[in-house]
Protein backbone atom coordinates (compact mmCIF):
# COMPACT_ATOMS: atom_id res chain seq x y z
CA UNK A 1 0.00 0.00 0.00
CA UNK A 2 1.11 3.59 -1.00
CA UNK A 3 0.10 5.67 1.70
CA UNK A 4 0.13 9.84 0.46
CA UNK A 5 -0.98 13.01 2.70
CA UNK A 6 -2.33 15.90 -0.02
CA UNK A 7 -4.23 18.73 0.67
CA UNK A 8 -8.02 19.36 0.02
CA UNK A 9 -8.27 21.61 -3.20
CA UNK A 10 -9.54 21.57 -6.41
CA UNK A 11 -6.13 21.76 -7.18
CA UNK A 12 -4.90 18.97 -5.54
CA UNK A 13 -7.45 16.01 -4.03
CA UNK A 14 -10.81 16.32 -3.03
CA UNK A 15 -14.21 13.91 -3.76
CA UNK A 16 -17.05 14.19 -5.93
CA UNK A 17 -19.71 11.97 -6.52
CA UNK A 18 -17.96 10.08 -8.95
CA UNK A 19 -15.11 9.10 -5.85
CA UNK A 20 -11.72 10.75 -5.87
CA UNK A 21 -10.39 13.14 -8.22
CA UNK A 22 -7.81 16.08 -8.64
CA UNK A 23 -4.25 16.81 -10.70
CA UNK A 24 -2.21 15.28 -7.97
CA UNK A 25 -4.60 12.52 -6.97
CA UNK A 26 -4.38 11.26 -10.45
CA UNK A 27 -0.60 11.77 -11.14
CA UNK A 28 -0.16 10.05 -8.12
CA UNK A 29 -2.97 7.50 -8.74
CA UNK A 30 -1.50 6.37 -11.78
CA UNK A 31 2.31 6.09 -9.73
CA UNK A 32 0.71 3.52 -7.28
CA UNK A 33 -0.74 1.89 -10.14
CA UNK A 34 3.01 1.63 -12.00
CA UNK A 35 3.97 -0.26 -8.50
CA UNK A 36 1.42 -2.33 -8.44
CA UNK A 37 0.37 -1.17 -5.06
CA UNK A 38 -3.09 0.09 -3.49
CA UNK A 39 -3.46 3.92 -2.85
CA UNK A 40 -3.86 5.24 0.22
CA UNK A 41 -4.94 8.90 0.14
CA UNK A 42 -5.39 11.16 3.47
CA UNK A 43 -5.17 14.85 3.45
CA UNK A 44 -3.72 17.40 6.16
CA UNK A 45 -5.45 19.92 8.00
CA UNK A 46 -2.71 22.38 7.13
CA UNK A 47 1.14 22.60 5.50
CA UNK A 48 2.58 22.39 9.08
CA UNK A 49 0.43 18.97 9.64
CA UNK A 50 1.57 17.92 6.27
CA UNK A 51 5.30 17.91 6.35
CA UNK A 52 4.74 16.19 10.52
CA UNK A 53 3.01 13.33 9.36
CA UNK A 54 5.75 12.42 6.20
CA UNK A 55 7.73 9.66 7.86
CA UNK A 56 5.85 9.25 10.88
CA UNK A 57 6.04 5.44 11.87
CA UNK A 58 3.45 4.24 10.16
CA UNK A 59 2.47 7.58 8.59
CA UNK A 60 2.53 8.35 4.93
CA UNK A 61 5.83 7.92 3.16
CA UNK A 62 4.71 10.56 0.61
CA UNK A 63 3.40 14.09 -0.07
CA UNK A 64 1.69 14.90 -3.36
CA UNK A 65 0.39 18.31 -2.58
CA UNK A 66 1.66 21.02 -5.10
CA UNK A 67 4.97 21.45 -2.74
CA UNK A 68 7.37 24.10 -4.27
CA UNK A 69 10.83 23.12 -2.44
CA UNK A 70 12.76 26.11 -0.41
CA UNK A 71 15.61 25.81 1.54
CA UNK A 72 13.96 25.69 4.51
CA UNK A 73 11.33 22.97 3.20
CA UNK A 74 14.85 21.02 2.14
CA UNK A 75 15.71 20.89 6.27
CA UNK A 76 12.54 18.31 7.05
CA UNK A 77 12.07 16.38 3.26
CA UNK A 78 13.61 15.18 0.37
CA UNK A 79 12.39 16.72 -2.85
CA UNK A 80 11.84 14.74 -5.99
CA UNK A 81 12.08 16.04 -9.87
CA UNK A 82 9.79 18.86 -10.76
CA UNK A 83 6.45 18.64 -12.51
CA UNK A 84 4.89 21.34 -12.65
CA UNK A 85 5.80 24.99 -13.29
CA UNK A 86 3.91 28.16 -11.20
CA UNK A 87 4.45 31.52 -10.68
CA UNK A 88 3.36 32.90 -7.24
CA UNK A 89 0.94 35.70 -8.00
CA UNK A 90 -0.20 38.58 -5.12
CA UNK A 91 -3.95 38.71 -5.11
CA UNK A 92 -6.11 41.96 -4.58
CA UNK A 93 -9.85 42.45 -4.61
CA UNK A 94 -11.98 44.00 -7.72
CA UNK A 95 -11.70 47.93 -7.33
CA UNK A 96 -9.36 47.94 -4.49
CA UNK A 97 -6.35 49.92 -5.12
CA UNK A 98 -4.05 47.76 -7.14
CA UNK A 99 -0.61 47.21 -5.51
CA UNK A 100 2.04 47.13 -8.69
CA UNK A 101 5.02 45.78 -6.28
CA UNK A 102 6.82 44.63 -3.29
CA UNK A 103 6.95 47.98 -1.94
CA UNK A 104 3.19 48.48 -2.20
CA UNK A 105 2.37 45.31 0.25
CA UNK A 106 3.61 47.53 2.92
CA UNK A 107 0.03 48.54 4.83
CA UNK A 108 -1.95 46.29 3.71
CA UNK A 109 -3.53 43.51 5.50
CA UNK A 110 -2.39 40.07 3.80
CA UNK A 111 -2.97 36.81 4.90
CA UNK A 112 -0.94 33.76 4.05
CA UNK A 113 -1.21 29.95 4.71
CA UNK A 114 0.59 29.09 7.68
CA UNK A 115 4.12 27.33 6.80
CA UNK A 116 3.80 27.94 3.02
CA UNK A 117 6.48 29.33 0.49
CA UNK A 118 4.46 32.58 -0.17
CA UNK A 119 4.87 32.87 4.18
CA UNK A 120 8.73 32.63 3.39
CA UNK A 121 8.99 35.16 0.53
CA UNK A 122 6.79 37.16 2.26
CA UNK A 123 9.55 37.05 5.76
CA UNK A 124 12.51 37.96 3.44
CA UNK A 125 10.49 41.12 1.43
CA UNK A 126 9.77 42.44 4.83
CA UNK A 127 13.55 42.23 5.73
CA UNK A 128 13.84 44.88 3.09
CA UNK A 129 10.23 46.63 3.63
CA UNK A 130 9.89 46.87 7.16
CA UNK A 131 6.39 48.00 6.48
CA UNK A 132 5.44 44.50 4.96
CA UNK A 133 2.66 42.75 7.59
CA UNK A 134 1.23 39.46 7.56
CA UNK A 135 -0.78 36.93 9.08
CA UNK A 136 -0.15 33.03 8.59
CA UNK A 137 -3.00 30.99 9.50
CA UNK A 138 -3.09 27.06 9.76
CA UNK A 139 -6.93 27.79 9.50
CA UNK A 140 -7.88 28.00 6.45
CA UNK A 141 -6.79 26.63 2.78
CA UNK A 142 -6.28 28.70 -0.48
CA UNK A 143 -9.99 28.40 -1.36
CA UNK A 144 -10.17 30.43 1.86
CA UNK A 145 -7.59 33.21 1.21
CA UNK A 146 -9.17 33.72 -1.88
CA UNK A 147 -12.98 34.17 -0.75
CA UNK A 148 -11.48 36.47 1.77
CA UNK A 149 -9.89 39.00 -0.38
CA UNK A 150 -13.01 38.56 -2.48
CA UNK A 151 -15.28 39.77 0.75
CA UNK A 152 -12.63 42.13 1.60
CA UNK A 153 -12.15 40.52 4.73
CA UNK A 154 -8.23 41.09 4.08
CA UNK A 155 -6.83 43.24 1.25
CA UNK A 156 -3.98 40.96 -0.03
CA UNK A 157 -3.06 37.23 -0.33
CA UNK A 158 -0.36 35.58 -2.17
CA UNK A 159 -1.53 32.28 -4.22
CA UNK A 160 0.20 29.91 -6.92
CA UNK A 161 -0.89 30.64 -10.50
CA UNK A 162 -2.32 27.28 -11.22
CA UNK A 163 -3.93 27.41 -8.19
CA UNK A 164 -5.60 30.99 -9.13
CA UNK A 165 -6.30 29.97 -12.26
CA UNK A 166 -8.65 27.18 -10.93
CA UNK A 167 -10.70 29.00 -8.43
CA UNK A 168 -10.90 32.16 -9.37
CA UNK A 169 -13.98 31.81 -11.65
CA UNK A 170 -15.50 30.88 -7.99
CA UNK A 171 -14.55 34.60 -6.97
CA UNK A 172 -14.87 36.86 -9.37
CA UNK A 173 -13.92 39.63 -7.49
CA UNK A 174 -10.69 38.39 -7.35
CA UNK A 175 -7.92 40.13 -9.50
CA UNK A 176 -4.02 39.37 -10.03
CA UNK A 177 -1.82 42.28 -8.41
CA UNK A 178 1.10 41.00 -10.02
CA UNK A 179 3.50 38.27 -10.08
CA UNK A 180 5.58 38.15 -7.10
CA UNK A 181 9.30 36.52 -8.26
CA UNK A 182 10.25 33.96 -11.17
CA UNK A 183 7.99 30.90 -11.76
CA UNK A 184 9.05 27.50 -9.13
CA UNK A 185 8.78 24.29 -9.55
CA UNK A 186 6.58 21.74 -8.17
CA UNK A 187 7.61 18.73 -6.36
CA UNK A 188 6.44 15.68 -4.34
CA UNK A 189 8.18 15.19 -1.21
CA UNK A 190 9.36 12.18 0.74
CA UNK A 191 10.72 11.46 4.24
CA UNK A 192 14.41 12.96 4.78
CA UNK A 193 17.14 9.55 5.35
CA UNK A 194 19.78 7.38 3.42
CA UNK A 195 16.96 4.98 1.65
CA UNK A 196 16.12 6.27 -1.84
CA UNK A 197 14.30 3.53 -3.34
CA UNK A 198 11.29 5.50 -3.00
CA UNK A 199 12.64 9.30 -4.42
CA UNK A 200 14.21 6.99 -7.49
CA UNK A 201 11.15 5.42 -8.03
CA UNK A 202 9.17 8.61 -7.59
CA UNK A 203 11.32 10.05 -10.37
CA UNK A 204 12.01 7.27 -12.38
CA UNK A 205 7.95 7.83 -13.02
CA UNK A 206 7.88 11.62 -13.31
CA UNK A 207 10.56 11.41 -15.89
CA UNK A 208 8.33 8.60 -18.05
CA UNK A 209 5.32 10.89 -17.74
CA UNK A 210 7.12 13.75 -18.67
CA UNK A 211 8.45 12.17 -22.19
CA UNK A 212 5.25 9.86 -23.07
CA UNK A 213 2.57 12.81 -22.87
CA UNK A 214 0.51 11.68 -19.92
CA UNK A 215 2.10 14.39 -18.07
CA UNK A 216 0.98 16.85 -20.36
CA UNK A 217 -1.83 15.50 -21.11
CA UNK A 218 -3.29 15.58 -17.31
CA UNK A 219 -2.33 19.38 -17.37
CA UNK A 220 -4.59 19.88 -20.40
CA UNK A 221 -7.18 18.38 -18.37
CA UNK A 222 -6.89 19.76 -15.38
CA UNK A 223 -5.65 23.16 -16.39
CA UNK A 224 -5.78 23.80 -20.00
CA UNK A 225 -9.26 25.29 -19.80
CA UNK A 226 -9.40 26.67 -16.86
CA UNK A 227 -9.51 30.49 -18.20
CA UNK A 228 -12.14 30.30 -20.85
CA UNK A 229 -14.81 32.85 -17.96
CA UNK A 230 -13.54 36.16 -17.44
CA UNK A 231 -15.29 38.26 -15.06
CA UNK A 232 -18.61 39.07 -16.08
CA UNK A 233 -18.90 35.68 -17.75
CA UNK A 234 -18.05 34.03 -13.93
CA UNK A 235 -20.16 36.22 -12.18
CA UNK A 236 -23.18 35.20 -14.88
CA UNK A 237 -23.25 31.84 -14.44
CA UNK A 238 -23.06 32.33 -10.77
CA UNK A 239 -26.54 33.85 -10.96
CA UNK A 240 -27.71 31.61 -13.14
CA UNK A 241 -26.47 28.52 -11.15
CA UNK A 242 -28.32 29.72 -8.33
CA UNK A 243 -31.61 31.33 -10.24
CA UNK A 244 -32.22 29.12 -13.34
CA UNK A 245 -30.82 25.79 -12.41
CA UNK A 246 -33.35 24.55 -9.72
CA UNK A 247 -35.39 24.84 -12.27
CA UNK A 248 -34.42 21.97 -14.98
CA UNK A 249 -32.22 19.72 -12.32
CA UNK A 250 -34.31 17.74 -11.90
CA UNK A 251 -34.59 16.58 -15.39
CA UNK A 252 -31.01 17.03 -15.82
CA UNK A 253 -30.66 14.25 -12.94
CA UNK A 254 -33.17 11.72 -14.84
CA UNK A 255 -32.26 11.83 -18.19
CA UNK A 256 -28.53 12.23 -17.57
CA UNK A 257 -29.12 8.61 -15.47
CA UNK A 258 -31.27 7.31 -17.92
CA UNK A 259 -28.54 7.85 -20.79
CA UNK A 260 -25.63 6.84 -18.38
CA UNK A 261 -23.69 10.21 -18.85
CA UNK A 262 -22.77 12.49 -15.80
CA UNK A 263 -26.13 15.05 -14.83
CA UNK A 264 -23.71 18.31 -14.33
CA UNK A 265 -21.78 17.36 -17.86
CA UNK A 266 -25.35 17.35 -19.30
CA UNK A 267 -26.21 20.33 -17.09
CA UNK A 268 -22.69 22.42 -18.60
CA UNK A 269 -23.82 21.60 -22.56
CA UNK A 270 -27.75 22.94 -21.27
CA UNK A 271 -25.58 26.16 -20.11
CA UNK A 272 -23.61 26.62 -22.93
CA UNK A 273 -25.96 26.11 -25.71
CA UNK A 274 -28.53 28.56 -23.94
CA UNK A 275 -27.58 29.78 -20.63
CA UNK A 276 -30.42 27.60 -19.31
CA UNK A 277 -32.95 29.25 -21.31
CA UNK A 278 -36.27 26.73 -22.74
CA UNK A 279 -37.41 29.47 -25.12
CA UNK A 280 -34.14 30.83 -27.04
CA UNK A 281 -34.08 30.25 -30.98
CA UNK A 282 -30.90 30.74 -33.07
CA UNK A 283 -30.46 32.71 -36.29
CA UNK A 284 -30.11 29.17 -37.82
CA UNK A 285 -33.25 27.46 -36.64
CA UNK A 286 -31.94 25.68 -33.72
CA UNK A 287 -34.43 26.04 -30.54
CA UNK A 288 -34.89 25.01 -26.60
CA UNK A 289 -32.85 24.68 -23.73
CA UNK A 290 -30.17 22.09 -25.46
CA UNK A 291 -30.53 24.34 -28.72
CA UNK A 292 -30.97 20.97 -30.84
CA UNK A 293 -31.84 20.93 -34.86
CA UNK A 294 -35.30 20.20 -36.57
CA UNK A 295 -33.14 16.78 -37.48
CA UNK A 296 -31.66 16.17 -34.12
CA UNK A 297 -35.27 16.32 -32.08
CA UNK A 298 -36.72 14.05 -34.36
CA UNK A 299 -33.99 11.41 -34.34
CA UNK A 300 -34.33 11.72 -30.96
CA UNK A 301 -37.80 11.72 -30.27
CA UNK A 302 -38.51 15.19 -29.72
CA UNK A 303 -42.00 16.62 -30.35
CA UNK A 304 -41.45 19.54 -28.83
CA UNK A 305 -38.26 21.69 -28.41
CA UNK A 306 -39.26 24.18 -26.72
CA UNK A 307 -40.38 21.93 -23.90
CA UNK A 308 -37.34 21.68 -21.27
CA UNK A 309 -37.96 18.62 -20.37
CA UNK A 310 -37.94 16.94 -23.62
CA UNK A 311 -35.16 19.33 -24.70
CA UNK A 312 -33.07 17.86 -22.15
CA UNK A 313 -34.62 14.44 -22.56
CA UNK A 314 -32.98 14.99 -26.53
CA UNK A 315 -29.81 16.20 -25.78
CA UNK A 316 -28.83 13.67 -23.20
CA UNK A 317 -29.60 10.81 -26.03
CA UNK A 318 -27.86 12.75 -28.64
CA UNK A 319 -24.91 13.19 -26.37
CA UNK A 320 -25.16 9.39 -25.90
CA UNK A 321 -25.39 8.22 -29.34
CA UNK A 322 -22.55 10.70 -30.04
CA UNK A 323 -20.55 8.70 -27.42
CA UNK A 324 -21.71 5.40 -28.95
CA UNK A 325 -20.76 6.33 -32.93
CA UNK A 326 -16.92 7.17 -31.62
CA UNK A 327 -13.86 4.33 -32.71
CA UNK A 328 -14.19 2.35 -29.48
CA UNK A 329 -10.08 2.92 -29.40
CA UNK A 330 -11.08 6.44 -28.22
CA UNK A 331 -10.68 6.14 -24.22
CA UNK A 332 -12.06 8.23 -21.22
CA UNK A 333 -11.58 10.96 -20.57
CA UNK A 334 -10.76 11.85 -24.41
CA UNK A 335 -14.09 10.11 -25.39
CA UNK A 336 -16.29 12.54 -23.90
CA UNK A 337 -14.15 15.45 -25.02
CA UNK A 338 -14.81 13.72 -28.66
CA UNK A 339 -18.80 13.17 -27.84
CA UNK A 340 -19.04 16.67 -27.21
CA UNK A 341 -16.90 18.49 -30.18
CA UNK A 342 -19.07 15.99 -32.56
CA UNK A 343 -22.71 17.16 -30.63
CA UNK A 344 -21.48 20.41 -31.73
CA UNK A 345 -19.25 20.29 -35.22
CA UNK A 346 -20.99 16.83 -36.27
CA UNK A 347 -19.19 13.82 -36.15
CA UNK A 348 -18.13 14.17 -40.23
CA UNK A 349 -16.09 16.99 -39.54
CA UNK A 350 -14.67 15.14 -36.16
CA UNK A 351 -13.18 12.76 -38.28
CA UNK A 352 -12.19 14.67 -40.96
CA UNK A 353 -9.97 16.29 -38.29
CA UNK A 354 -9.01 12.74 -36.56
CA UNK A 355 -7.34 11.88 -39.70
CA UNK A 356 -5.50 15.18 -40.16
CA UNK A 357 -4.21 14.90 -37.50
CA UNK A 358 -2.77 11.37 -37.76
CA UNK A 359 -1.38 12.24 -40.77
CA UNK A 360 0.50 15.06 -39.04
CA UNK A 361 1.98 12.42 -37.02
CA UNK A 362 -0.60 13.42 -33.96
CA UNK A 363 -2.65 11.29 -31.79
CA UNK A 364 -6.29 11.01 -33.48
CA UNK A 365 -7.48 9.43 -29.97
CA UNK A 366 -6.15 12.57 -27.82
CA UNK A 367 -7.99 15.53 -27.28
CA UNK A 368 -5.30 17.44 -26.97
CA UNK A 369 -4.12 16.50 -29.97
CA UNK A 370 -7.67 16.65 -32.45
CA UNK A 371 -7.87 20.29 -30.89
CA UNK A 372 -5.04 21.59 -32.64
CA UNK A 373 -6.25 20.32 -36.12
CA UNK A 374 -9.79 21.47 -35.72
CA UNK A 375 -9.58 25.02 -36.82
CA UNK A 376 -7.79 24.41 -39.70
CA UNK A 377 -11.30 23.27 -41.14
CA UNK A 378 -11.63 26.43 -42.13
CA UNK A 379 -9.08 26.55 -44.19
CA UNK A 380 -8.90 25.94 -48.11
CA UNK A 381 -5.89 24.27 -48.05
CA UNK A 382 -6.61 21.99 -45.10
CA UNK A 383 -10.79 21.18 -45.87
CA UNK A 384 -10.15 20.65 -49.36
CA UNK A 385 -8.37 17.30 -48.64
CA UNK A 386 -11.03 15.89 -46.11
CA UNK A 387 -14.51 14.27 -47.20
CA UNK A 388 -16.81 16.48 -45.29
CA UNK A 389 -15.24 19.50 -46.47
CA UNK A 390 -15.55 23.20 -44.91
CA UNK A 391 -15.97 23.56 -40.68
CA UNK A 392 -16.15 26.25 -38.76
CA UNK A 393 -13.07 24.03 -36.73
CA UNK A 394 -12.76 26.87 -34.00
CA UNK A 395 -16.44 26.63 -32.73
CA UNK A 396 -15.87 22.97 -31.01
CA UNK A 397 -12.48 23.67 -29.71
CA UNK A 398 -14.06 26.57 -27.74
CA UNK A 399 -17.46 24.77 -27.15
CA UNK A 400 -15.48 21.90 -25.15
CA UNK A 401 -13.62 24.63 -23.00
CA UNK A 402 -16.19 26.34 -22.34
CA UNK A 403 -18.70 23.17 -21.08
CA UNK A 404 -15.39 21.56 -19.30
CA UNK A 405 -15.10 24.56 -17.27
CA UNK A 406 -18.97 24.84 -16.62
CA UNK A 407 -18.62 21.25 -15.55
CA UNK A 408 -15.55 21.91 -12.90
CA UNK A 409 -17.51 24.50 -11.28
CA UNK A 410 -20.54 22.15 -11.13
CA UNK A 411 -18.63 19.11 -9.81
CA UNK A 412 -17.19 21.34 -7.10
CA UNK A 413 -20.14 23.07 -5.65
CA UNK A 414 -21.99 19.35 -5.89
CA UNK A 415 -19.53 17.31 -3.64
CA UNK A 416 -20.98 15.21 -1.23
CA UNK A 417 -19.84 17.41 1.84
CA UNK A 418 -22.95 19.75 -0.43
CA UNK A 419 -24.96 17.13 -0.38
CA UNK A 420 -28.93 17.70 1.08
CA UNK A 421 -30.08 19.14 -2.93
CA UNK A 422 -28.47 22.31 -1.84
CA UNK A 423 -28.39 24.07 -5.63
CA UNK A 424 -32.04 23.13 -6.09
CA UNK A 425 -32.99 24.44 -2.45
CA UNK A 426 -31.31 27.43 -3.30
CA UNK A 427 -28.56 27.03 -0.60
CA UNK A 428 -25.42 26.61 -2.11
CA UNK A 429 -23.39 29.85 -1.49
CA UNK A 430 -21.97 30.93 -4.77
CA UNK A 431 -19.28 33.34 -4.47
CA UNK A 432 -19.73 37.38 -5.76
CA UNK A 433 -23.56 36.73 -5.83
CA UNK A 434 -25.16 38.82 -2.93
CA UNK A 435 -28.46 36.49 -2.46
CA UNK A 436 -30.09 39.26 -0.60
CA UNK A 437 -30.50 41.01 -3.79
CA UNK A 438 -33.44 38.75 -5.34
CA UNK A 439 -33.79 40.71 -8.79
CA UNK A 440 -30.14 39.83 -10.10
CA UNK A 441 -31.23 37.84 -13.15
CA UNK A 442 -28.91 38.63 -16.28
CA UNK A 443 -30.21 40.15 -19.23
CA UNK A 444 -32.03 37.56 -21.72
CA UNK A 445 -29.54 35.81 -24.47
Amino acid sequence: MLRVVTRNSPATYFEDRNGETGFEYELVKRFADDLGVELKIETADNLDDLFNQIGKPNGPVLAAAGLVSSEQRKKQVRFSHAYLEVTPQVIYRNGQSRPTDAAALAGKKIMVLKGSSHAEQLAQLKQQYPGIEYEESDAVEVVDLLRMVDEGQIDLTLVDSNEVAMNQVYFPNVRVAFDLGDARSQSWAVAPGEDNSLLNEINSYLDKVQKNGTLQRLKDRYYGHVDVLGYMGATTFAQHLQQRLPKYEQHFKAYAKQEKVDWRLLAAIGYQESLWQPAVTSKTGVRGLMMLTQNTAQAMGVSNRLDPKQSIMGGAKYLAYMKDQLDESIEEPDRTWFALAAYNVGSGHLDDARKLAAKEGLNPNKWLDVKKILPRLSQKQWYSKTRYGYARGGEPVHFVANIRRYYDILTWVTQPQLEGDQVAEGNLHVPGVDKSKPNQESPQL
